[in-house]
């Protein structure tokens, strides 16, 4: 059991508070800072539910829905000290270290890794795959050499370039920018090559192949309520936090050189000495007063962000299809990656509280869903099934759909397209007690749960700073 905050940590604050706006993963990871901090937080919500992105919940059989496909990567450091600190890392259950890509009329090919220093590492991938030509693998080895070594100032650069066009610019076949790329890109951004910025792909790119164990995946033994949020929102109440759920705010008001307080959509007024917004840019831009994007271009380039559309299906089968412990990519049909939940994550294995041994339960993304969103379940979720059975027309053969769920999402996260790196917005802003935390502010995972937890901490890090607090 963790410790409560000791008074002595409370009283070097002299009883501060923090306003925090949004109580997904962002606001969590940065309350739970300020709280071992001696801050008197509080958190609003206006979903019933906490953990944003990365929320879990019941249906009505007791089966967990998740919001997303939540998979946990090597590189991920503050996500990790953050569950540390909690007590829940070793929650996650660690994959073979492998990328497992399924095709069209049950095509397959793997890229394997050994355990040697990077680029090493990375040799089976290279030439074992058995899938692309040699000519192809030579030329993609080539292509990792700005990838390992440009560093952040080449990054930068090419922010003003699709990674399609990046990816043809430097002699990679269109062939593996469809069979390979594709999929990777929907996995990061859920956005394709054509639109994602070259940045953002070498970026994180760069990071996963700089040390061998950052690709390396895990997914939690559970539901994310039961085994991350849940506990960080436990940890919080223990600790003295307030946490309001179905609270929506209106707007935040200013004064001309400070915010003054938060509006709800109920009319009530809240007032704290330093208020943190940990909400989706979109949702962010309607509360910013039009006076304060009027003096500071910092608020005005919040605009130019939007959110990207995003479908998560859940699928059930009465028999076992894949055989598969990891994630699951394929750049054929609308699952760009996806995993058998029934293998990778054990509580998962059961439906309507019988035993779902040896049978299959899917959680796919579905992307890109800009023009499936307008699509009804039923016709979404008959692509997903298709695109199933084309993967594996073995082993779908004769299965059934048992059950399925489907969790659209019109914005989930920013849309990271040319030209927008620049504009993101560091934790600090012009007004001196407001702060922001999301994927869309300035750290290396972007809009990720890593991201998220890095953006938090860093927002709470500002506070701290701000009060003249030691960090």
């Amino acid at each position: 059991m963790l410790e409560t905050i000791d008074s002595n940590v409370r009283s070097r604050t002299g009883g501060k508070s923090v306003l925090i706006l949004g109580g997904g993963l962002a606001g969590l990871a940065a309350a739970k800072k300020l709280v071992d901090n001696g801050f008197q937080v509080e958190v609003l919500e206006k979903r019933n539910l906490f953990g944003g992105k990365v929320s879990s919940w019941k249906d009505s059989d007791g089966d967990s829905v998740e919001t997303g496909l939540h998979c946990f990567f090597g590189a991920y450091v503050d996500l990790y000290d953050l569950m540390r600190e909690l007590g829940t890392y070793e929650r996650i259950l660690w994959k073979k270290h492998e990328l497992t890509y399924t095709l069209s009329k049950g095509e397959r090919f793997t890229f394997r890794t050994w355990k040697l220093p990077s680029p090493l590492h990375l040799t089976p991938a290279l030439f074992g795959n058995g899938y692309f030509k040699l000519r192809e693998m030579l030329t993609f080895a080539k292509a990792l050499v700005p990838i390992l070594f440009g560093g952040d100032k080449y990054y930068a650069a090419q922010d003003d370039k699709t990674y399609e066009q990046w990816h043809e610019g430097i002699g990679i076949s269109k062939r593996m920018l469809k069979k390979m790329f594709l999929p990777m890109a929907l996995a990061l951004k859920f956005l394709p090559p054509e639109e994602l910025s070259a940045k953002v792909v070498l970026d994180v790119t760069g990071n996963f192949l700089r040390l061998p164990h950052a690709s390396e995946m895990g997914f939690l033994k559970g539901s994310p309520d039961e085994h991350l949020t849940g506990p960080l929102v436990s940890y919080l109440k223990r600790n003295g936090a307030t946490l309001r759920s179905e609270t929506k705010v209106k707007t935040l008001l200013y004064d001309g050189d400070e915010i003054t307080g938060v509006e709800l959509e109920s009319g009530e007024v809240l007032h704290a000495d330093y208020y943190l917004t940990a909400l989706p840019v979109h949702n962010l831009q309607r509360l910013v007063p039009e006076p304060l994007k009027e003096k500071f271009t910092f608020f005005r380039n919040l605009d130019a962000f939007e959110g990207v559309p995003v479908i998560t299906v859940q699928l059930w089968y009465d028999k076992q299809i894949s055989h598969t412990d990891n994630v699951l990519f394929s750049p054929d049909g609308v699952i760009p990656v996806y995993a058998d939940m029934a293998h990778t994550t054990p509580e998962y294995a059961t439906l309507r509280g019988l035993s779902h041994a040896g049978k299959s339960r899917f959680q796919f993304c579905v992307a890109p869903a800009k023009n499936l969103m307008p699509l009804s379940d039923e016709e979404v979720l008959a692509r997903v099934d298709a695109s199933v059975r084309d993967c594996f027309p073995e082993t779908s053969r004769g299965a059934k759909v048992v059950k399925s769920t489907i969790v659209r999402i019109p914005q989930s996260v920013y849309a990271p397209t040319p030209d927008k790196d620049k504009l993101r917005p560091t934790q600090a802003t012009p007004v001196a007690n407001l702060f922001l935390a999301g994927g869309y502010t300035q750290q290396r995972f972007y809009d990720s749960m890593e991201g998220a937890v890095a953006s938090g901490r860093l927002a709470a890090k500002e506070v701290l700073m701000r009060c003249g607090i030691p960090v």
